[in-house]
């Protein structure tokens, strides 16, 4: 059982003490240990939210500028397509009428020499019936 005797404050006197001279030792050069590192965290916590928000940033401005860069390339792709069509059409006129010019000149050659073969097989045909009605005849018309 506890005494309550002169020892008792002796004890009480001597916590007190101790609880000063470890409050002065101790524990204010842990408190304020841990004070700083919790500054220094909430320090290096900031630093990263504000290198996030930068780099954020930065992946923002790369993504618009991927996005104009991939409309630029876009409008270019259709401006060469649209050249290149243009371009085949013109050729493809150009072929068209210079075979056109071609057939016509085959043609013409076609009928120039269908009307000489035809004058030829006249004068033919006139000096062969000639020639048979002389032989049916048996003289010389």
């Amino acid at each position: 059982m506890i005494k309550l005797d002169w020892t008792l404050f002796l004890q009480f006197a001597n916590f007190m003490i101790l609880m000063v001279v470890l409050n002065a030792l101790l524990f204010k050069p842990l408190r304020a240990a841990l004070q700083a590192r919790r500054e220094a965290i909430e320090s290096s916590k900031a630093k990263v939210h504000d290198i996030d928000e930068q780099v954020q940033a930065q992946i923002a401005r790369y993504e618009a500028q991927l996005q104009d860069a991939r409309l630029q390339g876009a409008q270019e792709r259709a401006t060469l397509r649209k050249a290149g069509q243009e371009e085949e059409a013109r050729i493809l006129g150009a072929a068209n009428q210079t075979a056109a010019e071609k057939l016509q000149t085959i043609k013409e050659q076609i009928q120039e020499e269908a009307g000489t073969a035809r004058q030829a097989l006249r004068d033919e045909t006139e000096d062969l019936a000639r020639e048979i009605a002389g032989k049916v005849l048996g003289r010389a018309i």
